[in-house]
């Protein structure tokens, strides 16, 4: 049997402007699947220059058996980069806006792809809690990228 790694709970947000960003993004998921929109997975990966984290929320149903990459990314996605800062989504009432006032938005202003993610998915938001607990020390999934990416298979979200 392999080591359980143990890690710290995090105390301090982080210094670098872009992980916070990210960080928020996925704590907004987070606290979608805690009221119930479980069914929302993410496709988090690098822009083609290889600057900016990009993370697009889709609802499972749209979602290849792989368990992160939409099978249709021209709709029922919603697109977030870096680039973008704290200008979520492309947004620009969100710059002080915590997670929950994220997910709050995102059911208003994303109805279709909230709809669509309502409903208990218990193995995807376990998945979910422990990435979210190794994002918080740094460690972001990529699972795509312009130049090859290797992901271990248990990191890799269970398909929908």
């Amino acid at each position: 049997m392999g080591e359980t790694k143990i890690m710290a709970v995090s105390l301090a947000p982080p210094g670098d402007p872009a992980i916070r960003w990210a960080g928020r993004l996925l704590a907004m998921v987070g606290e979608l699947h805690k009221v119930g929109y479980q069914r929302l997975r993410i496709a988090p990966g690098m822009a083609p220059s290889g600057c900016h984290w990009r993370c697009h929320v889709t609802p499972a149903g749209n979602v290849a058996p792989n368990g992160w990459e939409p099978l249709d990314w021209s709709r029922r996605v919603a697109s977030y980069s870096t680039g973008q800062k704290d200008r979520y989504f492309g947004w620009e009432d969100t710059t002080q806006d915590s997670a929950r006032r994220l997910a709050a938005k995102f059911i208003e202003r994303f109805p279709e792809i909230a709809r669509d993610g309502q409903g208990a998915d218990w193995a995807y938001a376990g998945w979910y809690v422990a990435m979210l607990g190794a994002a918080e020390h740094g460690t972001f999934p990529v699972f795509f990228a312009d130049y090859p990416v290797e992901v271990a298979p248990d990191r890799l979200p269970p398909p929908p």
